[in-house]
């Protein structure tokens, strides 16, 4: 399975003291990040973005679009935080969940090869009904 953004990633987005922070959970603290822990994290949210575009496309991807590496990292810190996280946080992760269920809707759609069409929608309803027992034929004199 892949993992759809890295610990480079988050710390050149949120920075290292944040990742210091939220990681750094030892009973001395070290001031390092705890790659480790970031690395399960974006895991988890690999994981979930997988559930989502398991309804559209083809996994594992290909490429990694940046819209997929971004919500990745949006889940990720999140999840990360184990008390409240402030409001901005808080705030990417809800669009970053309204996107996956876009996505997983057909309402947005990610630049990656691999659509399935069989996946994708189609054309709705296929009705197939039993043979009509009265028919003009059979009802002759009723009709």
């Amino acid at each position: 399975m892949p993992v759809y953004a890295t610990v480079q990633q988050m710390t050149d987005r949120f920075g290292a003291g944040m990742l210091v922070a939220l990681t750094d959970r030892a009973a001395v603290a070290t001031g390092m990040v705890d790659s480790a822990l970031v690395t399960k994290a974006l895991t988890d949210a690999s994981e979930v973005i997988d559930g989502y575009l398991s309804a559209k496309y083809v996994l594992p991807l290909v490429t990694i679009p940046g819209v997929i590496a971004d919500l990745c990292q949006s889940v990720a810190i999140y999840k990360l935080h184990t008390s409240d996280p402030d409001a901005k946080i808080t705030r990417d992760y809800q669009d970053a969940m309204k996107t996956l269920r876009d996505i997983a809707d057909g309402r947005q759609r990610i630049p990656v090869a691999g659509l399935d069409p069989t996946l994708a929608g189609g054309s709705g309803a296929q009705i197939v009904d039993r043979e009509r027992p009265f028919t003009a034929e059979n009802m002759t004199g009723f009709i």
